[in-house]
Formats: structure tokens, C-alpha cells, sequence
């Protein structure tokens, strides 16, 4: 079947409907629609618009559109809208379904063969280290632990102070109830030595210097500056995760302890607000916990500065090759770093607790 097109084709005319154009267009009837136009045919956007509904209709009712009698600009911009196939997203979608298990499983797996890989490379940089074959400089290293700990202890104090006074409050509802407020001192100095201590000292760090690793890693990415150490034969692992990690290492212990200090500042000054001197509070602390709780704390310490930097560097080294790239890297670090630090502590808890310790 033919049809002619004639006049003004555009948004500002009252288009007809493009499933209407011809009455006959019904399905079986009709198999082949021809548009042709003459010398007074006039069109626009809008008629782009109708003939890619038209185009649509057909399709759907298996009728073959012929579009050669239209005019070449027409026909190229119709073809450039329908290069791309029109794609139907279906509202409801399966919550378990065999491709989101395999892509899954294969996420798992790829991440689990960058940790092992990751840590054979640092363990094999630490052997060398230790056989003075190692290409670590002795001045990255303190240049990154005065950055991971003397420039950290400002937003630690704070933290930490204000954590001790949290733990002291919380402890002051159910104490009060026995009169028992002086135990607030066990509470607090137990609570800081055993767990937020560390733990608060570990968050503190993923999100500062986890995240700075892991920018700084990312931009030599995106300079290149990894690939020129690679080319030059020295190694990225020993040249430039060995040092932070070593750093962070040393710096953790120390944060922890001074972290614990001011923890139980922070319980003391709410302590005098419950009528309790600071002789009552220091003597009280001084039986709260016994040397092997401490351990325990810098223990945790230890381990979490593993983690925190194992997780920037590694982010760091992944990171593709734009400035976006260099932002997900940072979050991926200090996202991973967080699940470590709480993973770790769970189990370093339930390690204890089983050893009795």
C-alpha cells in the first residue's frame, strides 16, 4: 500500500495519530506501507517524532515500512533514531537469578585472588627487607610516620576524650541505680584498654590516612608514576606500600596508649560531676584492669594498622586513570578498611573470649 504526503508536517500542526494514518492499517490486512511525498511536503522535528512512533507500530503489527519517497534529510535522522534498538526494562526482576549468582561468584573469586596476590607481595617485600635487599627508603618511613602520628594526635585527643566521657555516661544510668558510681571508673578504663582504644584509633585512621594512601597511590597511577618506577626495575610493593605499611605499623601502638589516656580523662571529668574526687576515680582505675587487658588493646592495634594499610595501598594501586577513579579508589579504601577493622575485632574478641583471655 502507498501513501502521499503532502503539506506541512511539523510540531505546530495537528499530527494524526501514527497507529490511525490509515484505516486499513490493521494486522493481516496490511504487510507493506509505502510513504512517498511531493513538492509541498514541509516537515520538522515533530514529524521525526510520528514517524518513529509510526516505525514502531509497524514493527509491532509485522508490516514493512518503505521509506524511500521521503526526503534525505527525513530519512537520515530517521535511521540515526532508529539505530539503537528500543530496549524494555522490565519493572520486576528476579531477586536471585543464575547470572547475578555467577557474576557474584566471580566478584568473590577476583577479589579474593587480589588479596592473596597483594599479600604475597608484601610478604615477599618484608623477606627482602629483612635480607637488606629491599628497595624501602629510610626517609619515606619517618616522613609517614610523622604523618600517621604526630600530625593525627590532634583529631585523636578529641575523639578520643569525647569517647570516654560517652562510655562514663552510659555507665552512670544503670551504676546510679545501685549507687555503685565509682565502678564508672572500671567501666571506662576496662572499656578503653580492651576495645575502643584501639578500635576508635583504627576508625580514625581508615578514614585519614587509609584514604590519604590511597589518593596518593591513585594520582602516581594517574601520572604514570608507577608504571615509570616499574620500568626502571624498581618495585612498586617494596618502593611504596613497605614503608607506609611499616609506618602505620609503628605509629598504631603508640595512638592506641595515648588514645587510652585520654579516654579515661574524658570518664574523670564526668566522674566529678558525680561527686566522685579524683583521687576516688585514679584509685579505682588503678584496679580496673591489670597489664594483659593492655596487651590485648595494642594488640588489636597492630593488627587494625595491617589492615588499614593494606586496604589503602591496595585501593591505591588499582586505581584507574582519571581523577574519578582516584575518588573511588579513596572510598573503596576506607570502605574496606572499616569492614576489616570490624570483622578483625569480632574475631580478635571471640579469640579471647575462647583463650580466656
Amino acid at each position: 500500500m502507498s501513501a502521499s504526503l503532502s503539506g506541512s508536517w511539523d510540531r505546530y500542526q495537528g499530527l494524526p495519530d501514527a497507529a490511525q494514518i490509515i484505516p486499513e492499517m490493521v494486522p493481516g490486512d496490511l504487510k507493506t506501507l509505502d510513504l512517498q511525498t511531493d513538492a509541498s511536503f514541509r516537515w520538522d522535528s515533530g514529524f521525526s517524532a510520528w514517524l518513529l512512533k509510526l516505525q514502531r507500530h509497524c514493527d509491532s503489527n509485522n508490516i514493512k515500512l518503505l521509506l524511500s519517497g521521503l526526503p534525505e534529510d527525513a530519512l537520515n535522522l530517521h535511521q540515526l533514531a532508529i539505530a539503537v534498538p528500543l530496549q524494555n526494562f522490565s519493572t520486576k526482576k528476579a531477586f536471585f537469578s543464575l547470572k547475578s549468582l555467577e557474576s557474584l561468584a566471580k566478584g568473590v573469586f577476583q577479589w579474593l585472588e587480589d588479596f592473596v596476590l597483594f599479600l604475597g607481595d608484601i610478604s615477599l617485600g618484608m623477606l627482602r627487607m629483612f635480607r637488606m635487599r629491599s628497595d624501602v627508603r629510610r626517609g619515606d618511613f619517618f616522613q609517614f610516620l610523622h604523618q600517621a602520628g604526630p600530625v593525627a594526635l590532634p583529631i585523636v585527643t578529641l575523639l578520643s576524650f569525647l569517647v570516654g566521657m560517652i562510655l562514663a555516661y552510659l555507665g552512670t544510668v544503670q551504676l546510679r541505680q545501685f549507687g555503685a558510681e565509682v565502678y564508672v571508673a572500671d567501666l571506662v578504663g576496662l572499656g578503653m584498654v580492651r576495645e575502643m582504644g584501639a578500635l576508635m584509633t583504627a576508625i580514625i585512621m581508615a578514614g585519614r590516612t587509609g584514604a590519604a594512601y590511597a589518593a596518593q597511590l591513585g594520582t602516581m597511577q594517574v601520572n604514570e608514576e608507577v608504571d615509570a618506577l616499574t620500568t626502571l626495575g624498581i618495585k612498586t610493593v617494596e618502593y611504596l606500600v613497605l614503608p607506609r605499611m611499616l609506618a602505620l605499623i609503628v605509629a598504631m601502638p603508640l595512638l592506641t596508649l595515648y588514645s587510652d589516656v585520654l579516654g579515661m580523662l574524658g570518664g574523670s571529668v564526668v566522674a566529678l560531676g558525680m561527686d566522685i574526687t579524683f583521687t576516688q576515680y585514679f584509685h579505682q582505675l588503678s584496679g580496673a584492669f591489670v597489664m594483659a587487658d593492655v596487651m590485648t588493646g595494642l594488640f588489636k592495634s597492630l593488627v587494625f594498622a595491617i589492615l588499614i594499610s593494606f586496604a589503602g595501598c591496595q585501593a591505591g594501586l588499582a586505581c584507574g586513570r582519571s581523577s574519578a577513579a582516584v575518588g573511588k579508589a579513596t572510598t573503596t579504601a576506607v570502605v574496606t578498611a572499616i569492614v576489616y577493622l570490624v570483622v578483625a575485632d569480632a574475631g580478635l574478641n571471640i579469640l579471647y573470649f575462647r583463650l580466656g583471655i
